[in-house]
């Protein structure tokens, strides 16, 4: 089963968030905490509450314990922008966007139980000839 936690419209750009996310994508809960909590970075304080918030999920709603959870996947995409402009000489403008991030990380249980899905395959191989 899937824990989800997201966090939407964080005024930091995904670009920066992504960096420290890759850093920490394939590594164990455990460990990627304490990269969280070492990096100096702005979008690793972004990333640790909602990986925090992700654990909580899990273990207060979905009764899962800490130590079986795993990283499946942690998403950052662009949020909406804000449009503002910068007056220049002579009566002009130079637009530029502040941009804002969409964060999503999915949870995982070491033990996934068999969906249904993956028992009627299993009973399609078992009454097939060979």
């Amino acid at each position: 089963m899937d824990i989800i936690a997201r966090a939407r419209s964080i005024r930091i750009s995904p670009r920066k968030v992504r960096l420290v996310a890759d850093g920490i994508r394939n590594l164990p809960l455990d460990k990627a905490l304490n990269v969280l909590n070492m990096t100096q970075k702005r979008g690793a304080s972004v990333l640790n509450a909602v990986f925090k918030s992700a654990i909580g999920n899990a273990v207060n709603n979905s009764k899962k314990s800490l130590d079986s959870l795993k990283i499946k996947g942690i998403e950052v995409w662009d949020g909406p922008a804000i449009k503002k402009f910068h007056p220049s000489t002579r009566g002009r403008v130079h637009p530029y966007k502040k941009r804002s991030s969409h964060i999503k990380i999915i949870l995982t249980d070491d033990h996934p139980s068999t969906s249904s899905g993956e028992k009627l395959m299993k009973g399609a191989e078992r009454g097939t000839k060979s």
